[in-house]
């Protein structure tokens, strides 16, 4: 009696892991991998073999992965750097990742671009994806997923990735088997190198806006990156990147100028200072002023770090032998890219 009961437990047993082991397998073959094709979705998972040691934590949409090349910063200035970046990153989207981040390493400072202030809702599942899929399991991935859902998602989708793309059998490619066991890096430090260029045309006309004010959950969640900052003993600076489309229209700069003063943070709307950077919007940008290339990038990243150094204290480590050893590796591998 005793060897058939177990007999029989050893045999679902084995039925469960089986099952186990055959969903894993096809949740990582059916899982989009972003290697090749849209790379912005594993940018975030590529800070985790990279974390601590960073003096600035970047957070923020496509202004902030396209715009600020940390090789750079430590080039001009020695200041390390990282940029946890995503595509369309909404504001609480930001506030977990920092959230996150903090697990990891306390930065002197944080750097937000404001851009995603206009942005209440969430935009699309696609989006969401490329922000959540690769986030590691937390109570921070939990918090980005339910506030991040939209009415036609289902969180037992995010918890088995196999619920949502179970159809892409016939979507499959060599990037899915390729880097079924393994990744690769896209980016420098979080940085998205792009070295195209598409020079500014015409743009089209401002739109007069129904309202200018940021919804009440942007401010939410921009306090609660304020108050996480604070905590946290790191100093939180705002920014908006100098990309002419989609419009930031001086109604938005002045809500965050007035939040700014009055929590005593720095704002840096850098389409102010265009000239002072020496951006030109005929060779600086890969996709007519939406986001700087690597050239604009260069010249953007290089003027933030001098601020940084002179305004906010942050050190140089170029002189730090251990820290100059990695960071000399890194730019020759970043220039050979740059370069190609």
């Amino acid at each position: 009696m005793k060897k058939t009961l177990l007999k029989n437990v050893l045999s679902c047993g084995a039925v469960v892991l089986t099952f186990v082991l055959l969903l894993t397998v096809f949740t990582m073959v059916l899982q989009p991998k972003y290697m090749t094709d849209l790379v912005e979705g594993s940018m975030i998972s590529q800070y985790y073999g990279e974390a601590g040691g960073h003096d600035v934590i970047f957070v923020g949409d496509c202004e902030v992965y396209a715009n600020f090349t940390p090789m750079e910063m430590y080039r001009q200035q020695g200041i390390t750097a990282y940029v946890r970046g995503s595509s369309q990153q909404l504001v609480w989207q930001s506030y977990y990742v920092l959230k996150e981040t903090f697990e990891y390493e306390t930065p002197e400072a944080v750097v937000f671009n404001v851009n995603s202030m206009r942005y209440p809702e969430p935009v699309s599942e696609a989006y969401n994806r490329l922000t959540i899929d690769k986030m590691r399991w937390s109570d921070e991935k939990i918090g980005i997923i339910r506030s991040s859902m939209t009415e036609e998602e289902d969180f037992m989708s995010y918890v088995f990735p196999v619920l949502r793309y179970h159809s892409r059998f016939d979507e499959l490619t060599r990037e899915d088997f390729e880097y079924l066991f393994k990744t690769r890096n896209n980016t420098w430090n979080g940085h998205l190198m792009n070295r195209e260029v598409k020079p500014l045309g015409a743009l089209p006309a401002k739109r007069v806006q129904a309202s200018y004010e940021f919804g009440d959950i942007c401010w939410e969640y921009l306090e609660k990156m304020r108050l996480l900052c604070e905590e946290k003993g790191a100093e939180l600076i705002l920014i908006k990147a100098p990309s002419v489309y989609p419009y930031w229209y001086d109604e938005y700069d002045v809500q965050i100028e007035d939040y700014a003063a009055e929590h005593g943070l720095h704002f840096y709307n850098f389409l102010d200072d265009v000239e002072q950077i020496g951006i030109d919007y005929q060779t600086d940008t890969y996709d007519g002023g939406l986001h700087m290339n690597l050239s604009g990038a260069t010249k953007l990243s290089g003027y933030f770090a001098e601020i940084l150094a002179e305004n906010h204290g942050l050190r140089d480590h170029r002189d730090d032998a251990a820290i100059a050893a990695v960071y000399e590796e890194k730019l020759r591998l970043y220039d050979e890219e740059a370069n190609k």
